[in-house]
């Protein structure tokens, strides 16, 4: 008996080391979520839009990878009563999942929106069999309608199970102090609007954009009166321990400057522990003098374990150019480069440089000025083994020697809006 003990442990941390050693992709569809939705089958709805309502869930649905290990998905439909039509983690594959969702039956009967939520929180999640593993617990709220009970409390008593609210409200009937109610704050990111069934299509981009946030998206970037969810890389990569404080571009702001001898390489696990959403705006407010306004090199850049580049940001002072990298589902990489409109970053004062990054297609920005918009093949999740680095000449680990007072990645594409470069005294 002890020697099949010892042989046992023996194998399950050999299984374990050659884990550690493999490169691990990460990203939305391999997030680890248990996702429950919450479906109004009242009579308003009726049987064609509650069609539509099904294949508006397996359409979110279908960017996850379904699985024991990755996200787990249930769906309630309710009117008088709650029904489980789907139990957490019955189906562990995509395919049997939307097989269920298509052979749900429309049930008909009044709107008890806060009796379906407590059920959610006492009956479903509540049943998950990997508890102590899912990273992320969230229901989505499908009403087109004011509820018929009290929904304050269930909402509350969610959230303080700690799970993710989200309300989709349809058509003209809903009440948005009562959607505000049932959904996580800020309402601005937990509630959406759809104009009625036949539209509901149209945010399915930002229930998609909104869960993978939820899913990769742990950390809080403090932006004005809100917070913004991202990655501080200054702080992340710990820019602000290694470099040198200088002046920034204002006097209220500060800056760092990276000389040939200072190493910023981070554990992407450390800083990207779910990988890279799809849609994201990378931020970084620099000062280019010297060999940074000459040389080629990566501002930015994550690297797999077998250092292949997955997302960098090039500069190139010598082409005036900027140059975009990230994954392929058809090639090893794939790079984007914008040849025009941005002479002036590399004129030895600081400037803003901003990508609003899309599925499939990324737009450069310098001072508040968008520069243009080119369009990128398909990419799939970063592997998460390697590392990320800021300021190394192409294909090397040389540091190259630059001014950097802002890098920011933040998971809300929206936030490319809301981010000015007033920093920077010209604009």
């Amino acid at each position: 008996m002890l020697l099949w003990s010892v042989w046992s442990v023996t194998l399950l941390l050999t299984a374990l080391e050659a884990a550690e050693e493999d490169d691990v992709r990460a990203g939305c569809s391999t997030a680890v979520n248990d996702l429950v939705y919450i479906v109004d089958g009242s009579w308003s709805v009726g049987f064609s839009d509650f069609d539509t309502a099904k294949q508006w869930l397996i359409n979110i649905t279908s960017q996850f990878d379904i699985s024991s290990h990755y996200t787990q998905v249930a769906v309630i439909q309710y009117s008088d009563t709650p029904r489980l039509e789907i139990p957490l983690g019955k189906h562990q594959g995509g395919a049997e999942l939307i097989q269920a969702i298509q052979s749900i039956t429309y049930l008909g009967g009044n709107t008890q929106t806060g009796r379906a939520i407590k059920f959610a929180v006492n009956h479903v999640f509540s049943s998950s069999q990997r508890a102590n593993l899912v990273k992320n617990r969230i229901a989505v709220v499908v009403t087109d309608g004011k509820s018929q009970d009290d929904v304050v409390d269930a909402s509350m008593e969610a959230r303080a199970q700690g799970v993710t609210v989200f309300a989709v409200g349809v058509g003209s009937e809903i009440t948005t102090s009562e959607l505000v109610s049932i959904a996580n704050k800020p309402s601005s990111t937990y509630v959406l609007y759809a104009e009625d069934y036949t539209t509901i299509d149209r945010i399915r981009d930002s229930m998609e954009q909104k869960l993978c946030e939820e899913s990769v998206c742990p950390t809080r970037i403090p932006v004005a009166s809100r917070d913004e969810k991202g990655f501080e890389l200054m702080v992340g990569m710990n820019i602000q321990k290694k470099a040198k404080k200088i002046p920034g571009s204002l006097v209220s702001e500060t800056a760092y400057t990276l000389t040939a001898s200072t190493d910023i390489t981070e554990n992407t696990r450390e800083i990207f522990p779910e990988g890279l959403p799809p849609s994201y705006v990378f931020v970084a407010t620099v000062r280019l003098k010297g060999t940074s306004s000459k040389l080629p090199f990566d501002l930015w850049r994550v690297l797999s374990k077998d250092k292949e580049i997955q997302a960098a940001v090039t500069l190139s002072g010598k082409d005036k150019a900027v140059t975009f990298t990230t994954t392929s589902m058809t090639e090893k990489e794939q790079r984007v480069t914008f040849k025009a409109g941005f002479q002036s970053l590399y004129d030895g004062k600081w400037h803003q440089l901003k990508l609003l990054v899309r599925p499939r297609h990324v737009t450069g920005f310098l001072d508040d000025q968008q520069i243009q918009e080119v369009m990128l093949d398909p990419v799939e999740p970063i592997y998460i083994n390697g590392e990320t680095q800021v300021s190394k000449r192409r294909g090397t680990s040389v540091t190259v020697p630059v001014e950097i007072q802002k890098l920011r990645l933040y998971c809300d594409p929206h936030q490319s809006e809301r981010e000015t470069a007033c920093e920077i005294y010209s604009v």
